[in-house]
């Protein structure tokens, strides 16, 4: 790796607001690194796009910012996209680069029913990643999986202070809990980093419409990847020289409405990639 100054930053990438979640859990741990926040917006969403499509677009833009940010350390802040191209972005990158997986290990380990629901994009429930996660940790015990696409754009409203639709979220659950099993769902996954910023919504839709337990737990893995990168650069030194970047691709009017979330979390003006 070669030698990076005090203000060499850290690259979180996702193709929305969704890595947010995460750029919160690493404030907590490391908040005097500086932070370069990579929307793809022209991108955006992952989850309809092809396994080719998903690869290519993030090891490109991966390997363009890289080249002119020079970053210590790269996320892919993005369960979609992580689960599709980790790899080939780890190969095409000399810097560490930490993905970005469903939380089925926490969520199973804790799970007392042993029945685990799971909320993704289309892409991310069907990866082998993900089959491969369940029979490691899941053996034994059920994974109820719903592709909820509809949580990312609502999500994406959320942050740009317009109405949340309870339906859509509602429709999601009651997705996820099709059937007998869902009955004793304990657990939910909320496998893209979007989800998470709907988690009191999702909680209070469970509880007072759907009349779920309110001791069912919705679990990420924001804390644990925010761990993962403060591990990695354990030792280093960090400088900030101003506020941490929020940069776009496509125009920069794909982000209004952020300007008071970016603002509360430290973030100067969106730049365009």
């Amino acid at each position: 790796m070669i030698d990076l100054d005090k203000s060499s930053p850290i690259v979180l990438f996702d193709s929305g607001v969704g890595g947010l979640t995460v750029y919160d859990a690493l404030r907590e741990v490391l908040p005097q690194a500086p932070v370069i926040y990579a929307a793809d917006l022209a991108g955006l969403p992952y989850g309809t796009k092809t396994e080719a499509q998903v690869a290519a677009r993030v090891a490109g833009l991966l390997g363009r910012m890289t080249e002119r940010y020079q970053p210590r350390l790269a996320c892919i802040a993005c369960n979609t996209a992580s689960t599709i191209a980790l790899g080939m972005v780890r190969d095409v990158l000399e810097i560490p680069v930490v993905g970005t997986v469903p939380a089925i290990k926490p969520a199973a380990l804790g799970s007392k029913s042993g029945v685990i629901g799971l909320l993704g994009t289309q892409a991310t429930i069907r990866q082998p990643y993900v089959d491969q996660l369940e029979a490691e940790f899941v053996a034994g015990k059920t994974l109820l999986r719903h592709a909820a696409p509809g949580l990312v754009q609502e999500a994406e409203n959320k942050l740009r202070g317009r109405p949340v639709d309870r339906a859509v979220l509602k429709a999601a659950l009651e997705g996820v809990s099709g059937g007998d099993k869902g009955l004793w769902i304990d657990a939910v996954v909320l496998g893209c980093t979007h989800f998470p910023l709907l988690r009191e919504e999702l909680e209070d839709v469970a509880t007072f419409e759907l009349g779920w337990s309110p001791d069912v737990r919705f679990v990420d893995g924001a804390a644990g990847i925010a761990r993962r990168i403060a591990h990695l650069l354990e030792g280093q030194s960090f400088a900030r020289t101003g506020p941490n970047r929020f940069v776009v691709t496509g125009p920069l009017a794909g982000a209004d409405g952020l300007e008071a979330t970016l603002a509360a979390r430290g973030f100067g003006p969106v730049e365009a990639f």
